[in-house]
């Protein structure tokens, strides 16, 4: 890109693990300059998470390598006035703060969305919690298994009669994340025209509760809770997981056009129009037929003639690719979303890019992910302190508390 859409936009952020790393990220990626502030001691926690690139002793988790690029490390103990102070000072000079604190804890840091806009009026701050500001739930403290407990994603993931499931990519955290984006962007384009700042809420809670928006929308009308539908979708039938004479593959008739393919495809021509089978509405009401039916005549050949006799015909499917698959196919490579780099001490990595193409290109790697403070330094001279200032501020540790979204 000739110029970045953030370029000249700094963010200073305070937040760990998930989302608001993420979201700064992404903000890093669109051009904004990145501060992430750690502990003096460990760091985010995720430096710490296994597996883990390990060179000459200096390790980095592959959580915390996925959601740290394009941006800068520093250390300061905020719980010491020092410390403070420097937060203070990067938040006159910043446009955006992400934030993630345990209930209570940003206010008793004095980093709190009140005390960082007396600083800067201008200030966008976004504050990322596990059940948000209001309600009696607002004091919990929420991970992502937490929240896809407490909403009830867990009630509805899994084989119908199953256990329950969680799912692995924590999309609880990453969607967060990226509401806290949206809600940064807005807040910032709204300031291009009103000089006004802004105080964005994100937390996991809302994030939760709003991805189940269809599911809760049929539970009202329904007034029954929805069976575990295991790979397929309580509204569309067959739409699901097949198995083949070999492998599995997913097969997607969502509507009425595709089914009539599919029957053609098939030889199902004296069931294509069987009331019990005609309209999606009959498939769903007889689904455990119209499985039994499907199922029959997918055994009959293997999945690779599937895939090729329904791309023909147009009909929605996939193999059921392992994530070395998924890295090894052509389309990834070719899509710019998996990128090689090089760190300057971790080695040659992998990464995967901001989900977005603007005017046709993909956000470029501008910084590998941080070692643990090495911008320390380079930032508080840019704040305008001096050499002995600097090592003080270095050097100082109070006990530790944890802080936890």
């Amino acid at each position: 890109m000739t110029q970045l859409p953030l370029d000249g936009i700094r963010v200073l952020d305070l937040s760990k693990v998930l989302a608001g790393p993420l979201c700064a990220q992404y903000l890093g990626d669109m051009g904004a300059d990145v501060i992430k502030v750690e502990t003096l001691d460990q760091g985010d926690e995720t430096r710490h998470w296994p597996p883990f690139r390990d060179v000459a002793g200096n390790r980095a988790g592959a959580v915390f390598l996925s959601a740290n690029r394009n941006k800068r490390s520093l250390c300061l103990d905020l719980k010491t006035e020092a410390g403070r102070g420097a937060i203070y000072r990067l938040a006159k000079q910043s446009d955006i703060v992400i934030a993630s604190f345990g209930p209570g804890v940003a206010e008793k840091l004095g980093v709190d969305a009140l005390a960082l806009r007396a600083c800067n009026p201008q200030l966008i701050y976004c504050d990322i919690s596990g059940f948000g500001s209001v309600g009696p739930m607002r004091e919990g403290k929420g991970y992502d298994v937490i929240l896809q407990a407490f909403c009830g994603m867990l009630s509805i993931t899994g084989e119908p009669d199953g256990p329950a499931v969680r799912s692995p990519f924590s999309p609880v955290d990453q969607a967060t994340g990226l509401h806290a984006l949206i809600g940064i962007l807005a807040a910032l384009f709204r300031r291009e025209r009103s000089g006004i700042g802004a105080t964005v809420e994100a937390s996991l809670f809302d994030t939760a509760t709003g991805m189940l928006g269809y599911f809760l929308q049929s539970y009202w009308e329904r007034g029954t809770e929805p069976q575990k539908p295991g790979s397929g979708h309580e509204s569309l039938c067959p739409y699901q997981v097949f198995e083949t004479a070999d492998k599995p593959l997913i097969l997607g008739v969502a509507n009425d056009t595709l089914w009539r393919r599919f029957c053609a495809l098939s030889k199902l021509d004296d069931i294509v129009d069987h009331p019990d089978y005609r309209t999606n509405a009959d498939r769903v009401r007889n689904r455990k037929a119209t499985v039994a039916l499907v199922a029959e005549v997918v055994h009959q050949h293997g999945r690779d003639w599937w895939l090729v006799a329904l791309d023909k015909a147009g009909i929605p499917n996939s193999p059921l690719h392992t994530l070395g698959e998924l890295s090894a196919h052509p389309h990834t490579a070719a899509s710019g979303m998996k990128f090689d780099y090089n760190h300057p001490v971790l080695g040659k990595l992998k990464g995967i890019a901001q989900p977005l193409r603007i005017d046709g290109e993909r956000a470029q790697l501008r910084r590998p992910p941080p070692l643990h403070g090495e911008h320390s330094h380079e930032i508080l001279l840019e704040l305008g302190y001096d050499e002995k200032e600097i090592e003080a501020l270095l050097q100082m540790n109070a006990p530790a508390e944890t802080g936890e979204p």
